[in-house]
């Protein structure tokens, strides 16, 4: 996997076809960490110990194969109302005009409760009718017990209309090849239709 750029808007975003797949969730989920366990490289994507550092659409190319995509995070208190709106603009932008996006991987952290900005995106997933799985972060934090319960508790809420509930931790791996498997059949059944 190569960094294959940054885009600041729609004209920047890759125009090859290929199926893309988006890291979605708020600022300090852990979409960053996730994507370099995934790639398997560390420092692929930049990891800051600020939250909100993300402010443009980062490809990340997986050979001839597909793209993918770490969008801005939301939530971020200590952002500009301005600045919050461009970050909205750009994501919206992106996930409601793109058609090589073959899923979305919506991010949220094991260890809390659902926030309203959670509630928010899978509000709009669900009305545009986005493929997604719903990737609980950080769960290497918890217990055993307590991942099967959070993860219980995800698949009858918020990731009731997800694809695949999965409970991932970038620091030990757990999740992260199943997580692989989900992303690589439904970049492969996008391929079939």
């Amino acid at each position: 996997m190569t960094f294959f750029g940054s885009a600041a808007s729609p004209e920047q975003f890759p125009r090859d076809g290929l199926p893309e797949v988006a890291f979605l969730g708020r600022s300090n989920v852990g979409k960053s960490s996730l994507l370099n366990a995934l790639a398997g490289v560390k420092g692929l994507a930049r990891v800051s110990s600020s939250p909100g550092r993300t402010r443009l659409v980062n490809f990340f190319r997986l050979g001839n194969d597909f793209y993918l995509a770490d969008l801005p995070g939301y939530g971020y208190a200590r952002v500009g109302e301005d600045m919050r709106r461009g970050w909205e603009g750009l994501v919206n932008s992106y996930l409601g005009g793109r058609d090589a996006l073959a899923l979305c991987v919506f991010l949220v952290d094991a260890r809390h409760e659902p926030t309203e900005g959670d509630e928010t995106l899978k509000a709009y997933l669900d009305h545009h009718r986005l493929p997604y799985v719903l990737a609980a972060t950080k769960a290497d934090h918890l217990g055993r017990g307590e991942v099967l319960r959070r993860r219980a508790a995800l698949e009858r809420g918020l990731g009731r209309q997800a694809r695949a509930v999965l409970a991932v931790s970038a620091t030990t791996g757990s999740g992260v090849g199943e997580l692989w498997r989900t992303i690589r059949a439904s970049v492969a059944s996008r391929g079939e239709s």
